[in-house]
């Protein structure tokens, strides 16, 4: 159960720094990492403690994986486009 509640309020927490830090793309990026996690993590003691099979995890971390490759991938853009993942005056449409 401890970990049940850990793994929410470190879903809480990095759901608010990401609203509140938005000035780079980076940041985000690892902050909705951190939220995957954390949701993960839910996952798996909800799967524990239930005794369900716990299979469907793998399907998680392929989605979790798929995201974090496309978040990379649109950094690079990003930065290639740009110069930096700064959002201060730069536009994502303009490139």
């Amino acid at each position: 159960m401890c970990v049940f509640v850990g793994s929410i309020f470190m879903f809480y927490i990095s759901l608010m720094s990401y609203f509140f830090k938005k000035n780079h793309l980076l940041t985000m990026l690892v902050l909705l990492e951190f939220m995957s996690i954390s949701i993960l993590l839910m996952l798996l003691n909800f799967f524990s403690n239930f005794c369900y099979d716990s299979s469907i995890l793998i399907y998680f971390i392929i989605i979790f994986v798929c995201e974090a490759v496309m978040g990379l991938v649109l950094l690079t853009l990003f930065v290639r486009c740009h110069g930096s993942d700064y959002f201060q005056s730069s536009s994502i449409f303009l490139c």
